[in-house]
């Protein structure tokens, strides 16, 4: 059984970051951002660490933890995620590369399989 596309609705190609679909300023830091935390909740997930036990083990309180895993973000900065995860036994590469184009620059968060 095929499905009949309402022709109708008015489709919009993502750009392939969210933030820079709806309009955001600065879209590009806050994907990096999102993905920080993405790997931070699932570090904390996989380790079955209860929102407490990461607070302590993070340095901040229950509340804090709770935003983050919630991705309520505006209170992180990069460099606190990027701590939280040091403190979650993760080492940061950071690599700064020339820009091949006169496109946009960019920040990218590139995470391991295995992080």
């Amino acid at each position: 059984m095929t499905a009949k596309i309402d022709t109708d609705v008015p489709v919009t190609v993502s750009a392939g970051n969210v933030f820079a679909d709806l309009g955001l300023p600065e879209p590009d830091m806050l994907l990096a951002k999102a993905e920080l935390a993405r790997q931070i909740n699932a570090i904390i997930k996989k380790r079955g660490l209860t929102q407490t036990a990461a607070a302590k083990l993070l340095g901040e309180n229950q509340a804090n933890i709770s935003r983050l895993a919630h991705g309520y973000l505006s209170g992180f900065s990069v460099g606190r995620l990027l701590h939280f995860l040091n403190l979650l036994g993760r080492n940061i590469e950071i690599s700064v590369v020339q820009r091949r184009s006169r496109k946009q620059p960019y920040v990218r968060v590139v995470a391991s399989r295995t992080a």
